[in-house]
């Protein structure tokens, strides 16, 4: 008799999954049609799709019980997650530079004037530009003072 409570318990847990794995991926189709844009759109296909296809691999676990299937559902299930956000950012920043058009109430747009087209690349902050002198024999070394910046009294050991 507790066998069938067991058997009942798998079949609802794999039901249950099976269901919520696939409400979330009919919310990923249904935000690939609804969004705006095709970076909103890549943002819900990727994430609610790979969170569906996850908990549809957990219910194939549940419901099989075996070590082998198990196995093979956890490595489908971190393909899926270590691939998808990948795939979304490379094809969302191929449509950006292709000047796919945004949302028109985007308020902030941060790569726009740092993309040179000539080059396929992106601007690097200043920050961490690499200033070529021309007389770079020059310079100071790092440990020795510079003009702006006074040497530092060392303290005097003969003081008790």
């Amino acid at each position: 008799m507790t066998t069938d409570y067991v058997t009942f318990g798998l079949e609802l847990a794999t039901a249950v999954f099976m269901l919520v794995g696939a409400l979330f991926m009919l919310l990923a189709g249904l935000g690939a049609l609804r969004m705006p844009d095709l970076l909103m759109r890549m943002h819900a296909t990727t994430k609610a799709g790979a969170l569906g296809s996850g908990v549809i691999m957990v219910a194939v676990a549940i419901h099989f019980g075996e070590a082998g299937v198990t196995t093979r559902a956890v490595a489908i299930t971190l393909f899926i997650m270590l691939t998808s956000p990948v795939a979304a950012h490379v094809i969302a920043r191929a449509g950006y530079f292709t000047g796919t058009p945004m949302w028109s109430r985007i308020v902030r747009d941060e790569l726009k004037g740092k993309y040179d087209r000539d080059n396929h690349t992106l601007d690097t902050p200043p920050r961490y530009k690499l200033k070529a002198t021309a007389d770079e024999s020059t310079a100071p070394a790092p440990d020795a003072p510079s003009e702006s910046q006074p040497e530092k009294q060392k303290p005097d050991d003969s003081t008790p």
